[in-house]
């Protein structure tokens, strides 16, 4: 992956900064989503074309990775590295940010809260949580 620049804010933009790359992310970290189908049925109606680029895209920065399907062979089931798992802190930031603009927020008010007032403990559970499903096999 060739970067504009090594400013730190591009480098994070270069790897994960635009709206289809955080949502596939999020659908990872946060709703347990692991398989294309899954990412195409968000309610956010990525299109076929971008959700491939952007799955690839995330592959080559190391973020995610492609695997086989435990269940379902010629399945192709993305989960995320240790590298993917690293901007956990960041999407809890900006689910907080949003939580506290967006009136009608889909994030509920005890994640919020703990969010908020144990982001530390929380973090801690989520990365334990991510660990166990997506580095173990």
């Amino acid at each position: 992956m060739e970067l504009r620049s090594h400013c730190p804010v591009n480098y994070a933009l270069e790897h994960f900064g635009d709206k289809w790359s955080l949502l596939i992310i999020r659908d990872l970290m946060f709703k347990e989503k692991r398989h294309y189908n899954e990412f195409f049925e968000s309610e956010e109606k990525v299109s076929t074309s971008v959700l491939g680029d952007r799955l690839k895209r995330l592959e080559q920065a190391g973020l995610i990775k492609k695997g086989e399907d435990d269940v379902k062979k010629s399945r192709i089931k993305y989960s995320l590295t240790e590298k993917g798992i690293s901007i956990l802190p960041i999407m809890i930031e900006i689910i907080v940010w949003s939580g506290l603009f967006d009136k009608k927020t889909a994030a509920g008010r005890d994640f919020l809260n703990k969010a908020i007032k144990k982001r530390a403990e929380l973090i801690s559970e989520i990365e334990k949580k991510l660990r166990a499903e997506h580095l173990s096999r």
